[in-house]
């Protein structure tokens, strides 16, 4: 029963069926160069998770004017409580999505100093924190978005590479061509 219940859960996530209210599903996501912004680029001092999330969430209100941050902020911190984001190797990934929002952004925050505990799978303190807000019925497109993240933080050299960034416009350059 267990491993029909897995298959099934693998199945929507590698071969999702179309879902008409899933306005994302079959578009492609943009290179993640495109979801990024300058002004969307921090580098943190924090002491703990919590501290990192309402930090961030401030610069998205004070750069973009961010709507509904509260709700924002509260399914951010839901997603958390069910299991956490911290998908080891010094990262976490908060996300949330509301019906509310158009498109898809991502906030970096970098915190060079010591990392910050975020109960993470491999139990690694956090540095590099990728937030991610965006609409509710665009999973097809959330999953890819998360993908091509994925896919290139999962490699130790461009962890490095965004770590040893000085400025946004470092980390811009990184993401170029992803």
């Amino acid at each position: 029963m267990v491993l029909v219940i897995l298959d099934r859960i693998r199945d929507q996530i590698i071969r999702p069926k179309q879902d008409k209210d899933d306005e994302g599903f079959g578009k492609k996501a943009l290179p993640i160069r495109d979801y990024l912004d300058e002004e969307l680029i921090s580098f943190l001092s924090v002491q703990s998770r919590d501290e990192a999330l309402e930090t961030m969430l401030k610069i998205l209100v004070e750069k973009k004017d961010l709507e509904h941050s509260k709700a924002f902020y509260e399914a951010v911190c839901q997603r958390e409580s069910v299991v956490s984001t911290g998908i080891g190797m010094g990262v976490a990934i908060p996300h949330a999505k509301l019906n509310e929002y158009k498109d898809f952004f991502i906030l970096i925050g970098i915190q060079k100093e010591n990392g910050v505990d975020w109960e993470a799978l491999d139990g690694a303190p956090v540095q590099l924190i990728f937030l991610i807000g965006g609409p509710s019925k665009r999973q097809g497109e959330y999953l890819e978005i998360l993908s091509k993240l994925t896919a290139v933080i999962k490699h130790d050299d461009w962890r490095q590479k965004i770590l040893q960034a000085e400025t946004p416009q470092d980390v811009l350059k990184i993401f170029e061509d992803c």
